[in-house]
């Protein structure tokens, strides 16, 4: 399969998926969920839906768990508004990459500001 078409599926699995959570999931557990990437497998049986949460490391695994909990509800939907010829396995997992870039980026500031005090 075409990495193009892959790409073109994964961005409208992470819409349909953004939009099924604002309108069709109902659990508490899932806080303030942000869908930050998705990726396909090229066989198109296999996703993986990479979130943020807003909140602690509790909030974070709830969030996460009640997701896969709800992965299959959301499978079946994907399977129709797609119209996808295979079912797919939807596995949510959570991004760190703005936890990351945020740790560099206080990093960055710490160093800057050394370099700024010693010029003073």
């Amino acid at each position: 399969m075409s990495r193009s078409r892959r790409a073109r599926i994964a961005q409208a699995l992470r819409d349909e998926v953004s939009a099924l959570l604002r309108r069709e999931i109902r659990d508490p557990r899932v806080g303030f969920v942000t869908i930050t990437d998705t990726s396909v497998s090229p066989d198109l049986t296999h996703a993986r839906v990479y979130v943020t949460v807003l909140g602690d490391e509790r909030a974070r695994r709830d969030s996460l768990a009640a997701l896969n909990r709800a992965s299959g509800f959301l499978q079946r939907q994907l399977f129709r508004s797609l119209r996808l010829k295979k079912a797919m396995t939807l596995v949510f997992e959570f991004d760190d990459t703005v936890q990351s870039g945020n740790r560099i980026e206080e990093l960055l500031h710490q160093i800057h500001g050394t370099g700024a005090d010693e010029e003073e």
